[in-house]
């Protein structure tokens, strides 16, 4: 999979409700690019498949970041998300070995512990000429974790 230039609508940290393990989950609603399609003459610009999506994050700790807004209007879209193998030696609360997420944004940076993810794309993938949906296209704002049928 992969998340170059996918824009997060909102982030959310979703409290545990599970006394045996206290972390949170992070959510991210996304635009998730199900496709880039190549322009076909006279076209010049590429098009795009574009899904309203879920991207939630489990058992989230040590989270760290930074958002900086220029005082333009502007959309938070990924640059890069990496994962990588814990060398730091801090282990963790649910396991030692738990990756290190990166996500690499345009006016953004995210870091933190997670012991996996879930993608749920939430409705059918639509045409679009930008690689954004509308607020209406996409349904609003939305963090539910089904996918569409």
């Amino acid at each position: 999979m992969g998340w170059h230039d996918v824009t997060i609508h909102g982030i959310c940290v979703q409290p545990s409700t599970s006394p045996d393990n206290p972390l949170p989950r992070l959510l991210l609603d996304i635009d998730y690019i199900v496709r880039w399609v190549h322009p076909v003459a006279p076209e010049q610009h590429f098009t795009f498949w574009i899904a309203p999506s879920t991207l939630a994050f489990e058992d989230v700790w040590d989270f760290e970041g930074d958002l900086a807004f220029g005082g333009m209007a502007l959309h938070l879209d990924i640059d890069r998300l990496h994962r990588s193998a814990p060398d730091d030696g801090r282990g963790g609360p649910v396991h030692g070995s738990d990756p290190g997420w990166h996500i690499e944004g345009h006016y953004f940076d995210l870091r933190f512990r997670a012991t996996g993810y879930h993608q749920y794309v939430r409705q059918a993938p639509l045409h679009s000429k930008r690689l954004v949906l509308t607020h209406h296209d996409r349904g609003g704002l939305g963090f539910a974790e089904t996918a569409f049928a």
